[in-house]
C-alpha cells in the first residue's frame, strides 16, 4: 500500500512494508516538517493590489507551513490579499511592522474569510481548517497588571473618548503642565470662583471691560455720569459759562471777514448802518437819515465753524436839489444773524420833509437757531453826536443831505 499525508502539516504517513531502505530518510524529513510548523520562520515577498498565496506541499518544506511569517518591506496602495491553503488547523505569528499601508492587506484561507490588518504589528491567528481566525487582545483572558504596563506605551491615540474619568486622576497631578493653553473655557470656571485674588494687578485691561452706553469720542466742556464702580456712564458735551469769551472778529469800519471758530458759543454786539438825509433847497425841509439798528446776538454753534461777516457802510446824502437819502449798509454774519440799515431821508420836494425811518434789524437766519437775539433801535434823523447809529442830518439850504453812520460788528467765542 502506498503511503499518505497529513491532513494539517503535510506529513507522509508510511504504512508497514512499504519504503524499505528509505524509511529513516523519510522519518528525518517528517521531522524536519515538524520542526517548520512548530519553530520555523520565514520573510515572504507579496504583490501590492493583488493575491499572494502560500502554499503547504505534501512532505516538503513550504512557507504555509511555518509558524512564524513575516511580511517583506512594501508599500501598500490598494486591495491586498494573502492566503493559505483551505483545510488544514494551524497556529501562526504574523509579523506585518514592515509593511505601509497595512490597512489594505487581509489574510486569509484560499477559500474561507480572515481578516483586514489593524496596524503595522505582530498579530496572532489561528486556522480552523475552513476560516483564519485573528487572536484580538480583548479576546484574551487573564488580567494585565500595572507592573506589566509601559509608561511611554499609553498614548492618547490607546485612550477612548471618555476612559479617563475624574476618579482617577488625583488633585495634585492637575499641574500648569498638564493644562494646554487656551484649554479652560469659560463654561469651566463658575462665576463664584473668580475672585480679587486670583487677578493680578493690571491684568484687566481695556478690551477685558463690558461696554457701556457711553460713545467713543472727543467731549468739550463734558457732562458725565459715573455708577457706584466708578464706570462713566453717560458723556455728552456741555455749554459754556458765562466767562471766557474772548473777541475773534468784527471792525469799527465798513469790511468784512471770515468768523473760524473752535468754540461751540458766540455772542455778537452788531451795528448796522445809518442811512443818508434827503437834499434840500430854499424853505423847503428835507428828512434827516434813518439811524441803524443795535443787536445783541448769543448764538450756539458746532465746531469748527466758519462764516463770512460783513459790517454795513452809511447811506450816502441825498443830490441837491431832489435827491432822496440813500438805506445804510446791513451788518451780518452769514448763516446767523442780517441787521438790516436805516433808511433814506426824504428830499426836499416833500413838505414838511420825510424823516427817514428806522431800518427793521430783525432779519435773523434759522440754520443755526440763535437762542438770543435783542434789537435796539431809534426812528427819525438826529445830529446827536454821542449817537453812533445815527442816520444823516439835513444839510443847510440849497446843500445835499449828509451820510449816514457806518456800522460796527464785534464778535466773541469761548474756544
Amino acid at each position: 500500500m502506498a503511503s499518505s499525508y497529513s491532513t494539517d502539516l503535510k506529513l507522509e504517513l508510511m504504512v508497514t512494508g512499504e519504503n524499505a531502505g528509505t524509511w529513516g530518510d523519510k522519518t528525518n524529513t517528517n521531522l524536519n516538517l515538524i520542526q517548520q510548523a512548530i519553530a520555523g520562520f520565514e520573510a515572504v515577498t507579496i504583490t501590492d493590489s493583488a493575491t499572494t498565496a502560500l502554499v503547504m506541499s505534501d512532505a516538503a518544506l513550504s512557507n504555509a507551513r511555518n509558524m512564524i511569517i513575516k511580511i517583506d518591506t512594501i508599500t501598500l496602495t490598494g486591495a491586498t490579499t494573502v492566503t493559505i491553503p483551505d483545510g488544514i488547523e494551524k497556529f501562526y505569528i504574523i509579523d506585518l511592522t514592515a509593511v505601509t499601508g497595512v490597512t489594505n492587506l487581509t489574510i486569509k484561507t484560499a477559500s474561507g474569510t480572515g481578516f483586514t490588518a489593524g496596524e503595522a504589528a505582530i498579530v496572532a491567528a489561528y486556522s480552523d481548517g475552513t476560516n483564519l481566525n485573528e487572536i484580538a487582545l480583548n479576546t484574551l483572558g487573564g488580567t494585565i497588571a500595572t507592573a506589566q504596563i509601559d509608561d511611554a506605551a499609553i498614548s492618547t491615540a490607546k485612550l477612548s473618548d471618555n476612559a479617563v474619568t475624574t476618579a482617577k486622576i488625583s488633585n495634585a497631578n492637575v499641574t500648569e503642565a498638564k493644562i494646554a493653553d487656551n484649554a479652560i473655557t469659560t463654561a469651566k470656571i463658575s462665576d463664584n470662583q473668580v475672585t480679587t485674588a486670583k487677578i493680578a494687578d493690571d491684568a484687566v485691561g481695556p478690551d477685558q471691560l463690558s461696554n457701556t452706553a457711553v460713545t467713543a469720542g472727543s467731549y468739550t466742556l463734558a457732562d458725565i455720569t459715573v455708577d457706584a464702580q466708578g464706570r462713566i456712564t453717560a458723556a455728552a458735551s456741555g455749554a459754556a459759562g458765562g466767562g471766557g469769551f474772548v473777541p475773534v472778529a468784527g471792525s469799527m469800519n465798513p469790511t468784512s471777514g471770515t468768523l473760524n471758530s473752535n468754540g461751540n458759543k458766540i455772542i455778537a454786539y452788531a451795528l448796522s448802518a445809518g442811512a443818508g438825509a434827503g437834499g434840500q433847497t430854499g424853505s423847503q425841509a428835507a428828512g434827516n437819515g434813518g439811524v441803524g439798528m443795535m443787536a445783541l446776538v448769543s448764538d450756539n454753534i458746532t465746531p469748527p465753524f466758519s462764516q463770512p461777516w460783513s459790517v454795513g457802510t452809511g447811506g450816502n446824502g441825498g443830490a441837491y436839489p431832489q435827491g432822496t437819502g440813500n438805506p445804510g449798509g446791513a451788518t451780518s454774519l452769514a448763516n446767523v444773524f442780517n441787521i438790516n440799515g436805516g433808511n433814506g431821508g426824504g428830499r426836499w420836494a416833500q413838505s414838511p420833509g420825510n424823516p427817514g425811518a428806522v431800518g427793521s434789524g430783525n432779519a435773523v437766519v434759522t440754520t443755526t437757531n440763535p437762542n438770543e437775539t435783542f434789537m435796539f433801535g431809534q426812528a427819525g434823523g438826529s445830529n446827536d453826536s454821542a449817537n453812533i447809529m445815527r442816520g444823516g442830518s439835513a444839510g443847510p439850504q440849497g446843500f445835499p443831505g449828509n451820510p449816514g453812520f457806518p456800522g460796527a460788528l464785534i464778535i466773541f467765542d469761548n474756544a
